[in-house]
């Protein structure tokens, strides 16, 4: 972004994380739901039993989960005005410019 003249805000939620609202806030940003901003890959993920399908985990459980542990959250997310964008690869944050 640097390099196209804009200079990001950057949030390091791993030092503070987002609020429930800030969460919501994000999916309708990026126009996805929570599971979908949930890291797969990380150990935590199957810890939790995100993935199992006997499990009910609806969006609140899963917001819940983005809070308490918010490792989950997927990064970069870039937000510009009321669009978001997940920053991998890099080159998609173009797409917001």
């Amino acid at each position: 972004m640097r390099d196209n003249g804009h200079e990001p805000n950057i949030i390091e939620y791993l030092k503070n994380p987002p609020s429930a609202n800030d969460i919501y806030t994000i999916c309708k940003f990026l126009s996805k739901d929570p599971i979908n901003i949930i890291r797969t890959s990380e150990k935590l993920y199957k810890d939790l039993n995100i993935n199992d399908n006997d499990m009910d985990w609806d969006d609140d459980d899963l917001i819940n989960a983005m809070v308490k542990f918010p490792k989950l959250l997927e990064r970069p997310i870039v937000i510009r005005g009321e669009k978001g964008i997940i920053g991998r690869p890099p080159e998609k944050v173009l797409e917001l410019l």
